[in-house]
């Protein structure tokens, strides 16, 4: 069968790496390290995706100007305690493994910072599947366009030949800025209702039926 698309863009936290609950839970403990308002769980689960400043600015608005970079700091030190035994979700490596020898153009689009996805892309092996990468420190964060425009720029492909997959509203938002189809997954940061309000071709639950729907539509 003819491909539908040449570039397949994944996003990193959530719909690869089982992370949503660390990145939370490290939101959380570095707000109360600061005597900060704690956000819920909904809250800090949401933001997920954004740049780290961005994330921090939406998940603790009432937070003085002054204290951002020390909640940056705290943040990142009760991500780092964990992060090399966050796991991959069931499936995540076999499918990448499956595109990349199919022929597509794999690439990664990310609200982690170049230094946390380089550590990240090491510590899985995963970083040989991978032929372009963006992160938010690189260039605009999710929901604009940016990080999709650049990869299809970087790639020679076209948008109408680009899938981004993901699993929060900010990605299912960027590829809509960038007019580039999407498939979200349900089991990462942000509910399924959610993401299905924002018409993805496909909501799947697990990488079973991502695979299964790749291989009948991608």
């Amino acid at each position: 069968m003819a491909k539908h698309y040449d570039l397949i863009v994944f996003d990193w936290d959530g719909t690869l790496m089982d992370s949503t609950a660390v990145i939370a839970g490290s939101i959380q403990a570095a707000c109360r390290d600061l005597g900060l308002t704690v956000p819920d769980d909904e809250a800090a689960r949401h933001v997920i995706g954004l740049g780290l400043s961005q994330a921090l600015r939406h998940a603790v608005p009432d937070a003085p100007e002054s204290l951002y970079e020390p909640l940056v700091e705290r943040y990142r030190h009760h991500f780092l305690a964990q992060d090399r035994a966050i796991p991959l979700f069931a499936g995540a490596r076999e499918t990448l493994a499956e595109l990349h020898e199919a022929g597509y153009w794999l690439a990664v689009a990310t609200g982690k910072s170049r230094m946390g996805l380089d550590r990240a892309l090491e510590s899985t092996g995963l970083k040989q599947y991978f032929h372009a990468t963006r992160t938010a420190d690189q260039t605009f964060s999710k929901p604009h366009p940016a990080m999709l425009l650049e990869l299809i720029e970087e790639l020679a492909v076209s948008a109408e030949r680009a899938l981004m997959i993901g699993d929060t509203t900010h990605d299912m938002q960027m590829a809509q800025n960038a007019q580039v189809d999407a498939v979200a997954v349900g089991y990462g940061a942000h509910p399924p209702e959610q993401l299905q309000e924002l018409n993805p071709l496909a909501l799947v639950q697990d990488f079973a039926e991502l695979r299964a729907w790749l291989k009948a539509n991608a």
